[in-house]
Parts: C-alpha cells; structure tokens; sequence
C-alpha cells in the first residue's frame, strides 16, 4: 500500500495540491483550502491535538498516519509532520489508501 500512497502524495505535490508544515496548513484551512489532513503519528501531543483542533474547528478530515520522515520523504520535504491536501480527489483516494492500510 505505501507504494501507491507515495505515488498518490507525489502527484500532489507536483500538481500543486500539498501544503506541509502547520502554519502553512492552519493558514490554508482558513482559507477553506485543505481538504484532508495527514498528521504523522509522531507528531508532540501537544502539536497534535492543537492541529486537531483546528481541523475540527474548520471540518477538515483528519488522518493520523505513518511518521514525519516517511512522510516527508513521500512528499519531497525534510522535517515535516503535518501535510494537507488541497485537491478533493487527491483527498478521497489518499484517505481511502490510508484507512486501507490502518
């Protein structure tokens, strides 16, 4: 499964549609731009839930999955826990794979 959800973070990427970082992902969701979230599962507690609550607040779907340097590695970066995607299909197929795998 991880090979295609790669693929799936890669597209985005380089079609745009993946913001990393939390304030880039906070400030987008503002925006009503993210459509889901992927927070990596070893994020701080405290950074966590503080993005989840954001999420809630904006009615973002949220996933907590993988660790920040496989994640980061997927999606081109260094040192990133919080990805958000702003394409809706991109969303869906990326949340199906991840529940798939959970």
């Amino acid at each position: 499964m991880r090979s295609k959800l790669q693929s799936y973070i890669g597209f985005a990427k380089k079609s745009g549609n993946l913001q990393t970082g939390y304030n880039t992902c906070v400030f987008a969701m503002k925006k009503g731009k993210i459509k889901l979230l992927i927070i990596a599962e070893d994020i701080s507690e405290n950074t966590g839930k503080k993005i989840e609550k954001e999420a809630k607040k904006y009615q973002v779907a949220c996933r907590v999955y993988g660790k920040s340097d496989e994640l980061s590695q997927m999606a081109g970066t260094e040192g990133r826990s919080i990805f958000g995607i702003t394409d809706q299909n991109f969303a869906e197929v990326i949340s199906k794979e991840i529940d798939k795998d959970g």
